[in-house]
């Protein structure tokens, strides 16, 4: 009988959301333990404290003193890159919180120096590890769609007030809903249905304010000639958002009758994540009729799945599903839907 392998130690640096959402898999995961956290915000002692674990100011600091197998990044997004250079200096294999960067240079640098020091950089688009996207994705590779002609996308739903007052670095630049929420639609979608070649879209303040956006509608030519729209707005109080239907997230209020994604095809459609499924029955015609079935849904937790992916890239049995190059691409056409909002609807191509 092979011996059981000793725990990866895994520190956490950022007790915000989504650092305490990390802290609570490792310690349901079997195969890691949390070592420490970084933070010097006073949140972060009450996370450490319950943890049982050591609490840090700086990062460098635990990275220093605790030597871990890897870290977790969930800090602010000016934060990603820096603190993921502070590992790979140390050859510590890092998990990286999306957006991956705030530029793309930065994206960029970060993708050479993993590269050239031979750390294992992952990106946390945590739904790249969803069941109910490869199950949609299994099926648009299958062909039973036809060839893909349009999608229309949404991400509506309403963040509360103290959302922006633990975190007042998500009212500024960098902190909106382009950045935090849409580029997790943007890499669902080039998952399911490849590059996208050109964006265009508006954005406005007018609901909140702030110096960031709250509102966008954005349209996106993908380079296989698809179109797409996309509606995201984090103060519409609406149940059309991922986390309110898919599911995965039971934080969340789950309106499960309701899909975020319409993928169409000549041939069929597929609504994401209901699985409902329409094909054509002969010659497509609106005339025809048309099936319905609805395809078997399995459900997991891609934030609990994407730990035990990082756990098997620490250890080498995997290659990180998102690198930082590739999550560079997600960046560049999300930062690319910033810049044509920014201009009053330009149209920006994506080279």
């Amino acid at each position: 009988m092979m011996a059981r392998r000793a725990p990866l130690r895994l520190a956490v640096a950022g007790a915000g959301l989504i650092g305490r959402a990390h802290v609570e898999r490792i310690h349901d995961h079997d195969d890691c333990l949390l070592a420490g956290v970084a933070d010097p915000s006073p949140v972060a002692a009450d996370v450490a404290r319950a943890a049982g674990v050591p609490l840090f100011e700086e990062l460098s600091t635990l990275l220093d003193a605790l030597r871990p197998d890897g870290v977790i990044l969930a800090t602010p997004n000016a934060l990603h890159v820096p603190g993921a250079l502070h590992c790979i200096e140390r050859g510590i294999p890092v998990l990286v919180e999306k957006p991956v960067a705030d530029t793309l240079d930065d994206a960029h640098r970060l993708a050479s120096a993993a590269a050239a020091a031979r750390v294992p950089v992952l990106v946390g688009h945590h739904r790249r590890h969803s069941r109910v996207l490869e199950t949609a994705r299994a099926v648009i590779a299958s062909g039973r769609l036809g060839r893909i002609v349009a999608v229309n996308g949404s991400a509506t739903f309403h963040k509360p007030a103290g959302y922006f007052r633990d975190g007042p670095w998500r009212t500024r630049s960098g902190g909106g809903p382009i950045l935090i929420n849409l580029v997790h639609e943007i890499d669902n979608l080039r998952m399911l249905l490849g590059e996208v070649a050109q964006v265009q879209a508006m954005s406005s303040n007018a609901a909140r304010g702030f110096e960031v956006e709250d509102t966008a509608a954005i349209g996106l030519r993908f380079r296989s000639g698809a179109l797409g729209t996309f509606l995201l707005s984090d103060t519409a109080a609406s149940a059309r958002s991922w986390e309110q239907t898919s599911g995965e997230n039971t934080a969340y209020d789950r309106h499960a009758d309701e899909d975020c994604y319409i993928i169409a095809g000549d041939r069929g459609s597929l609504n994401v994540p209901t699985m409902r499924l329409f094909t054509t029955v002969g010659e497509p015609s609106w005339w025809s009729p048309m099936t319905t079935q609805v395809l078997e849904r399995n459900v997991g937790d891609p934030l609990a799945r994407q730990l035990a992916h990082f756990c098997a890239v620490i250890r080498g049995d995997d290659e990180p599903r998102v690198s930082a190059a590739d999550a560079a691409r997600t960046l560049r056409v999300t930062l690319s839907v910033a810049e044509s909002a920014r201009r009053g609807g330009v149209p920006v191509r994506i080279d």
